[in-house]
C-alpha cells in the first residue's frame, strides 16, 4: 500500500469514529416529578426540563417504559381519577434538542417530600 492510500485509510476510520463517538448516547440520572396525568401521557419534569417520555397516541414511548412501577402504590399524588404525580430517579438516555427521554434504563421511586424539599424543582 503506498503512503498517500495509508493516509486517506487513517482519515477515513478517524472521520467514522468521530461520527460514532457524536451519535452515542450516554445514560443520564435525572430526578423530579413523575407525572402520569392522564391514560397515555408521562414526563419528567426535573431541574433542567419537562421531559416527554409518552403521549397519547400511536407511540409506545421510550424502550423500558415497563421499569416504570404503577406510582399509585407508593407516595403519590392523585390529581385525576388514578393518574397523578411521584417523586423518582430515572436513568435515562435523552435527546436534549427536542427534551424527549429516548430509553429507560431504571426508574425508582421517592417520597413525595423528597422532590418537595428541593428547591431546583419547580413546585407542584
Amino acid at each position: 500500500m503506498d503512503r498517500q492510500g495509508a493516509i486517506w485509510r487513517i482519515l477515513a476510520a478517524g472521520i467514522v469514529l468521530c461520527a460514532a463517538a457524536q451519535t452515542a448516547t450516554a445514560a443520564e440520572n435525572r430526578c423530579g416529578w413523575l407525572h402520569n396525568p392522564t391514560p397515555g401521557n408521562w414526563w419528567l419534569v426535573d431541574r433542567d426540563a419537562s421531559w416527554t417520555l409518552r403521549e397519547q397516541g400511536p407511540e409506545d414511548g421510550p424502550d423500558g417504559m415497563d421499569l416504570i412501577p404503577d406510582i399509585s402504590e407508593r407516595d403519590y399524588r392523585k390529581t385525576n381519577g388514578n393518574y397523578g404525580y411521584a417523586c423518582a430517579c430515572m436513568t435515562v438516555e435523552t435527546n436534549s434538542g427536542q427534551q424527549r427521554i429516548t430509553k429507560i434504563l431504571s426508574v425508582r421511586q421517592l417520597p413525595l417530600s423528597k422532590c418537595d424539599r428541593d428547591k431546583s424543582l419547580p413546585s407542584e
